[in-house]
């Protein structure tokens, strides 16, 4: 069993906005699913919906979370059985895939990460950006770190690690010191992005613009909720009836503006940046089919490979078959 170090943000879809629930009923016991999340992450608005309103049992599940503090925790926990279902990228997955792994996963989110820029920055398109102090959220493999330099050397003639000093660090610590003005631009994570723009900062240039410029026909799913192939052909009705779940709760935090006050707590915002979080989710939620996420997945897999190298995929240079989750019939 060999687990990588999960790198984020570009990529499918799970919508499923006209998927009908089961009627409700009490889940059965045999149809516990064991979700593993991070404690403080954005999965746990959504898991949170679910058991507040009993989505799972209404689809005939009862849905177990696990709170974990850490990324490679939850990828340990699933590969080794403890957990049914861990949240994490593509890439991760088809690396998996490619050393003989049977993991796959099905869309959680399309909402990726952007540079940030105060609103008042002499900043004001991506040329501008020469001779900046940036920070960057997730690492020197980050996914949207890696599609902007791809981008910026395309378009821009322009080697954005060479020319500007680059700061690595954790997301939250790379906020404040560009809150402070000690970073001239900040790319960080789609959420912490949101709670700046509700105080004053604005989007220079996303990695959705970029996957999109780079062969993206559409929004591809950053991450995606992650289980062993085997497990979900064993129990159908189990996989079946958590993505009808997650689409369900999906489908009230897209129209509800009273659940995410209810949220608010656990979200910790309120006011503009609950809005503008809730407004940022709104956007991020799944839309396409499976096989057009998939298709734009493989084609950024291509320019990823080919900028991240052997560290980021290690010997695979196509995205591994059956990444992407199409159904117990596939």
């Amino acid at each position: 069993m060999v687990v990588s170090r999960r790198n984020f943000v570009c990529l499918m879809g799970l919508a499923l906005a006209g998927v009908p629930t089961l009627p409700a009923g009490p889940a059965r016991a045999d149809n516990r699913v064991r979700i593993g999340v991070l404690k403080f992450g954005t999965v746990s608005w959504e898991l949170d919906t679910i058991k507040h309103h009993g989505l799972d049992a209404a689809n005939g599940i009862d849905l177990d979370v696990s709170f974990f503090a850490g990324e490679d925790a939850t990828n340990v926990a699933m590969l080794s059985g403890n957990i049914d279902i861990i949240v994490t990228d593509w890439l991760w997955v088809s690396r998996q895939r490619s050393m003989g792994g049977d993991v796959t996963l099905v869309p959680y989110s399309t909402a990726v990460g952007a540079i940030m820029v105060r609103q008042d920055s002499p900043i004001r398109n991506p040329g501008d950006l020469t001779g900046k102090k940036i920070g960057v959220a997730g690492g020197p493999l980050d996914k949207s770190w890696l599609l902007l330099q791809a981008l910026f050397r395309r378009d821009h003639d322009m080697d954005l690690a060479e020319r500007n000093e680059i700061v690595f660090g954790a997301p939250p610590l790379l906020s404040e010191k560009t809150i402070e003005g000690e970073l001239d631009a900040v790319l960080n994570f789609w959420h912490f992005c949101a709670r700046l723009e509700a105080h004053g900062f604005r989007r220079l240039i996303g990695a959705d613009d970029a996957a999109r410029a780079l062969g993206a026909t559409g929004p591809v799913a950053a991450l995606g909720y992650t289980f062993h192939e085997s497990w979900a052909r064993a129990d159908p009705a189990a996989i079946a009836g958590f993505i009808k779940a997650s689409a369900a709760a999906k489908r009230m935090l897209a129209s509800s503006d009273a659940e995410w006050l209810r949220l608010a707590p656990l979200v910790r915002a309120e006011g503009k940046e609950l809005e503008t979080l809730r407004d940022r989710y709104r956007e991020g939620i799944p839309s396409r089919s499976a096989a057009e996420e998939e298709a734009d997945a493989a084609r950024l897999y291509d320019v990823l490979a080919q900028i991240g190298g052997e560290k980021l995929v290690g010997d695979a240079r196509q995205m591994a078959p059956g990444t992407f989750w199409l159904g117990p019939e596939t």
